[in-house]
C-alpha cells in the first residue's frame, strides 16, 4: 500500500515485468505508456494505492508544479514523436496542460520544446516526462511597441523581408494558431502594443522600441519595405519613383500628420519632412537645430579681378505637406535633398555671379544680387517640388590685403572730411560768436522794443480806457440829453401853453399899452412939435435980430460954458530964442509926469476921480 500526500504526486518507476512478457519500451522511448518497465507516464495523484509492491515499483514523491503570478511555464518534453525536419517546436496536443503524459504521448506529442505553455497556477506534472522552465511574462511599456520575430513556421516568401500578415493568434500568444494559419518564421509585419502577454519566448522573440513620433510642424512620409507592389499614383509627369497607396510596398501617397504611431520600423521607415519654413546656413560653425545644414560651410568665390572672398548665405525653403512624398520619392531623405540639390545650386550660382563682378562692385550691389539669387533659386527649386521663400546674403569677407587698401583709402577720405568738418566748425564757431554778440545786442534792442511796445500798449490801453470813458460819458450825456430834451419838450410844451396864455395876455396888454402910448405919443408929439415950432420961431427971430455969425458964436460960447470945456491948456511950455522949444517942452512934460508919480505914491489910494483931459 502506498499513501500519496495531498500536496504531492507519486512518480512511478517499474523495475521489471512479471512472467517473462515482452512488454519492453520501443527504441528511442523513455516513458512507458503500456506497462513496460521504466518510467511510467501515469503519475499517482494524492490518495491510497494497493498492490504497489516495493520490490517491483519505485515510488518518488514530487512537489506540485507551481507557476507564480507574472510568470509562465515553458515545457520541454523528454519523450514523444520526432519533430519534423524544419520545425524547432513540438506542436500542441490535448494533454490537460501536460498533466496527462500518457495522453500526450498517445496523441502524438513531440519531444523537445513545445509551442504550448502553462500560465500561472498549480499543476500535477510528471517531471519524468516533462521539464518545466519558469519565465517572465512579456511586458510592453507605455509609448513602446513590440517588434515580433517568430522562430518557427513557413519560410518567408522570396523577395520579402517579413512574413505575411496572419490573424487569429491573439497577439502571438497562441503560436499554434499562428502556425496553423500559415504564419512565416522570421520578422513579422505585425506588432504588439503596450501591455502584458503570455508569449512563448522559445517561439517568439520581441524587441521593444519607441513609438514613432511626428512632431508639430512636420509630416511623416512612410516608406514600406514589405507588401505587394502597388500602382503608381503620381501619374506620368512624375518619373522619379513610384508613390503607392497605404499597405503597398513603396512610398505611401498619404503622409502621417503630427502625433505618435505604432510603426514597425524594421519593415517601414518614416521620413520626417518639415512643413514650416526651413532655414539652411552656408556658414562655418553655425547650424540650425534640425542639423540638415551640418555639412554646409561658407561659400568661397573668386571675383572678376581675381580676388577670392567668402560668402555666408542663408536659404529659407518650404515643402508643402502634399508634396512631401514626392520629395522623399525623388531623394530618399531631406539630407539628400540638401546635399544633392540645394548645396550645388546655391554654391554654383554665387560662384558664377562673383565672376561677373569685382569685389567692390559685389559689395556695393549686394542687395540687387540677393534679389537676383532669390528669383533664380526659386525657379530651380520649383522643379524639385520645393518652394524657395527667400535667399539671404550674410557676411561678405573680402581679401585682407584689399580690405587694408580700402580701409586706408577710406580713412584718408574720412580724415579729409574731418579736416573739412573742423574747418567748417571753426567758421561756424566764428559765425556763432558773431551771432552771439549780435544776439546780446539784439537782447537790448528787443528789450527796448518791448519797453516801447509796453508803453505803446499802455498808452493804447489808456486811450482805450479814455475812449471807453468818453463813450460811457457820451452815452450818459446822450441819455441825459434825451432826458433833458424830453423834459425840455415837456417844459416847452408847458411854456408854450403858458407863453400862449402870456402872449394872449401880453397881446391884450400890449394893445391897451399901444393904445395908451399911441394916444400919449400923439399928445407928446403935438407938444414937441409945438415947442419946436416955437423954438424955431424964436431962433429965426434971434438970427434976424443978431445976425447969423453972431448967433452962431453966441451958441458956441453958450455950449462951452454950459459943458465946462477948457479952451486953453493948464501948462504951456515955451522955449527961448526959438531954438530948443520942443526939447524944453518934452523935458517939462517928463518932469510933470514924475511929479504926478511921486504924488500918486504918497497919496492914499482911493477910487480915482474923473480928471480933466490933459490937452
Amino acid at each position: 500500500m502506498v499513501m500519496i500526500p495531498e500536496d504531492k504526486i507519486g512518480l512511478v518507476t517499474k523495475k521489471f515485468v512479471l512472467f517473462g512478457t515482452d512488454k519492453e519500451l520501443p527504441d528511442g522511448r523513455i516513458i512507458a505508456t503500456k506497462g513496460e518497465a521504466g518510467f511510467q507516464a501515469k503519475a499517482l495523484a494524492p490518495g491510497l494505492y494497493w498492490f504497489m509492491f516495493p520490490w517491483q515499483y519505485g515510488i518518488r514523491m514530487e512537489e506540485f508544479t507551481v507557476i507564480p503570478e507574472g510568470k509562465i511555464g515553458l515545457i520541454l518534453s523528454k519523450d514523444g514523436a520526432e519533430i519534423p525536419t524544419g520545425n524547432i517546436l513540438g506542436r500542441k496536443v490535448d494533454c490537460d496542460n501536460f498533466q496527462d503524459a500518457e495522453k500526450f504521448l498517445t496523441n502524438g506529442g513531440q519531444k523537445g520544446r513545445q509551442t504550448a505553455i502553462i500560465t500561472a497556477g498549480t499543476y500535477r506534472i510528471n517531471t519524468y516526462a516533462f521539464t518545466i522552465s519558469i519565465a517572465d511574462m512579456t511586458v510592453i511599456h507605455e509609448s513602446k511597441v513590440g517588434v515580433i520575430t517568430v522562430l518557427d513556421g513557413e519560410p518567408i516568401t522570396i523577395g520579402q523581408i517579413a512574413g505575411k500578415h496572419v490573424e487569429g493568434h491573439n497577439n502571438f500568444q497562441d503560436i499554434d494558431a499562428f502556425l496553423a494559419n500559415g504564419g512565416n518564421r522570421g520578422l513579422q509585419p505585425q506588432i504588439v502594443l503596450a501591455g502584458s502577454y503570455n508569449i512563448n519566448q522559445w517561439a517568439v522573440q520581441i524587441e521593444e522600441i519607441p513609438m514613432t513620433e511626428v512632431p508639430i510642424g512636420y509630416v511623416g512620409v512612410v516608406i514600406s519595405y514589405i507588401g505587394e507592389d502597388g500602382k503608381d499614383l503620381t501619374g506620368e509627369h512624375f518619373k522619379h519613383g513610384n508613390i503607392v497607396g497605404k499597405g503597398f510596398r513603396g512610398v505611401w501617397m498619404e503622409p502621417l500628420g503630427p502625433g505618435r504611431y505604432p510603426i514597425n520600423t524594421f519593415t517601414m521607415k518614416v521620413e520626417l519632412v518639415p512643413t514650416t519654413n526651413l532655414v539652411l546656413n552656408w556658414a562655418n560653425a553655425r547650424s540650425e537645430a534640425h542639423n540638415l545644414d551640418k555639412n554646409l560651410c561658407t561659400i568661397t568665390v573668386r571675383s572678376k579681378d581675381g580676388f577670392p572672398f567668402n560668402l555666408d548665405v542663408a536659404q529659407i525653403i518650404h515643402i508643402p505637406a502634399n508634396e512631401a512624398p514626392k520629395v522623399i520619392a525623388r531623394f530618399g531623405s531631406m539630407l539628400n535633398l540638401v546635399s544633392q540639390v540645394l548645396e550645388p545650386t546655391i554654391g554654383n550660382y554665387f560662384r558664377n555671379s562673383a565672376q561677373d563682378s569685382d569685389v567692390i562692385s559685389f559689395l556695393i550691389t549686394r542687395k540687387e544680387r540677393q534679389e537676383s539669387a532669390k528669383q533664380h533659386i526659386a525657379v530651380v527649386l520649383e522643379e524639385y517640388n520645393v518652394n524657395a521663400v527667400d535667399t539671404l546674403i550674410g557676411d561678405i569677407v573680402p581679401p585682407e590685403a584689399l580690405m587694408k587698401t580700402l580701409t586706408d583709402r577710406k580713412i584718408a577720405q574720412e580724415e579729409e572730411k574731418t579736416y573739412e568738418t573742423q574747418r567748417m566748425a571753426q567758421v561756424q564757431r566764428q559765425g556763432v560768436e558773431k551771432e552771439t554778440a549780435i544776439a546780446e545786442i539784439q537782447k537790448e534792442i528787443v528789450k527796448a522794443q518791448q519797453s516801447v511796445e509796453i508803453a505803446q500798449r499802455t498808452a493804447d490801453a489808456a486811450v482805450k480806457k479814455s475812449e471807453g470813458e468818453a463813450t460811457s460819458m457820451k452815452l450818459q450825456l446822450n441819455a441825459e440829453a434825451a432826458a433833458t430834451k424830453m423834459r425840455a419838450e415837456a417844459e416847452g410844451e408847458a411854456t408854450r401853453v403858458r407863453a400862449a396864455a402870456q402872449a394872449e395876455s401880453t397881446k391884450l396888454n400890449a394893445s391897451a399899452e399901444a393904445e395908451r402910448i399911441s394916444k400919449t405919443g400923439l399928445a407928446e408929439a403935438e407938444k414937441i412939435m409945438a415947442i419946436g415950432k416955437s423954438t424955431a420961431e424964436a431962433y429965426e427971430l434971434q438970427v434976424k435980430a443978431m445976425g447969423g455969425d453972431n448967433f452962431t458964436k453966441f451958441k458956441i460960447t453958450e455950449e462951452i460954458g454950459k459943458n465946462h470945456i477948457k479952451v486953453m491948456p493948464e501948462v504951456l511950455i515955451g522955449g527961448s530964442n526959438g531954438t530948443d522949444g520942443p526939447i524944453s517942452g518934452l523935458l517939462g512934460l517928463k518932469l510933470m509926469e514924475m511929479m504926478d508919480t511921486n504924488k500918486d505914491s504918497t497919496e492914499p489910494k482911493v477910487a480915482p476921480a474923473a480928471k480933466p483931459d490933459k490937452k
